[in-house]
């Protein structure tokens, strides 16, 4: 078993957050955002590619995303793996662009994505209290073995469960904003 590393908890911890934002970003709001593309991967040159690595992705109104591909013969390509990636939208191509209306949410879409929000903040919470497992294992196996007194476990303790309390509670927050973004369209 590891020694104890609070530094180590708390990177870990951040990372479950880190993760948590990436899959808020993704679930979309009704309003254009350009992270809405992050995960589309396009087959270009005989390989798939990320979308960010064949095209500029912007949103000039609050809701139409416009993506400029580099290269012409790319256009059609890039089309198809927005299709593919399977996010609601309707692709226009104009030139070597490709526009994006984004589609008003219905009310149970919404409902829908605020549920997939929840369960998003879900899963960072039991990563976070995996994390604080760990840490509680390691310090206990510290004193087990006489590396730290008792009293330095406890405040070791005391630490790891201020630490999650501290990433439990970032996590309701960045999922209720979340929810009341998708909610309140």
């Amino acid at each position: 078993m590891a020694k104890y590393d609070k530094a180590d908890i708390e990177r870990r911890m951040k990372g479950a957050i880190d993760s948590l934002k990436g899959d808020l970003s993704g679930l979309r709001t009704g309003r254009a955002n350009t992270s809405l593309l992050d995960p589309v991967v396009v087959d270009v040159y005989g390989s798939m590619m990320p979308l960010n690595q064949v095209a500029t992705v912007s949103a000039p109104e609050p809701r139409m995303l416009s993506v400029q591909v580099w290269d012409k013969a790319n256009v059609t390509a890039v089309e198809k793996g927005i299709a593919k990636a399977n996010l609601g939208l309707n692709p226009m191509i104009d030139g070597q662009n490709v526009r994006l209306p984004m589609p008003d949410l219905t009310e149970e879409r919404r409902k829908q994505l605020a549920k997939i929000a929840g369960e998003y903040g879900e899963k960072a919470k039991i990563a976070i209290r995996n994390v604080r497992r760990d840490g509680m294992e390691a310090l206990k196996e510290d004193e087990k073995k006489k590396e730290i007194s008792e009293d330095d476990q406890k405040r070791g303790e005391t630490e790891v469960q201020k630490l999650t309390d501290q990433y439990v509670t970032e996590t309701d927050q960045l999922v209720a904003k979340k929810e009341q973004e998708i909610l309140s369209q």
